[in-house]
């Protein structure tokens, strides 16, 4: 899934008007386990000067990045962050970990060519789902319309739950976030 739909999907599961720790907790975690994605592309593409091709054509693949997306794609992980934030009486780390929990359950199924190890340590197995959310070769010509679909009423069901300013701020950015891609990808190949 898109970044921006692991945040709206983990928003309305979890975040609530009056508590913003958590709500905050929600999105971080919803964004956590593509964090490193983002930080090494950036640092590739804009401060070492990669070409983007490069970068998400082999870099991606390298085994160097994949040993890190195995630590923030791990169910075993996460699922371990999870049961001390329980024990430790920690509702808001709980909240960030179920969040992350929820972007990897969305992910497995939807990642086709590059999918993770979300097994990790107990095994680097990687499940090639039949289904992309992006690749059209693997229906991601129908799943990428869905995920913006569903992200879509999720953004209403959130604007109806939340009336402040800033939060209604926050989830229309959210919603430009997830179609705008669509838009330029239905203009530049029209």
């Amino acid at each position: 899934m898109n970044t921006p739909a692991h945040v709206i999907f983990a928003a309305a599961a979890f975040a609530r008007p009056g508590q913003p720790r958590h709500s905050a907790a929600a999105v971080a975690g919803a964004l956590a386990p593509d964090f490193s994605l983002y930080a090494m592309s950036i640092t590739s593409i804009y401060i070492l000067g990669i070409a983007p091709e490069r970068v998400f054509s082999t870099l991606y693949f390298s085994d160097a990045w994949q040993a890190v997306f195995r630590i923030d794609n791990s169910f075993i992980l996460w699922g371990l962050a999870l049961l001390v934030a329980w024990l430790a009486g920690a509702r808001a780390w709980m909240v960030f970990a179920a969040s992350a929990l929820m972007h990897l359950a969305l992910d497995m199924p939807l990642h086709h060519d590059d999918g993770r190890a979300h097994f990790w340590p107990l095994s680097d197995w990687v499940f090639r789902s039949p289904v992309s959310y992006w690749d059209p070769a693997h229906h991601g010509g129908i799943v990428g319309p869905i995920e913006t679909a569903v992200s879509m009423l999720l953004c209403v069901v959130l604007l109806r739950r939340f009336h402040g300013a800033a939060a209604r701020l926050a989830i229309c950015a959210l919603a430009a976030a997830q179609l705008l891609p669509s838009v330029i990808w239905a203009l530049a190949f029209a």
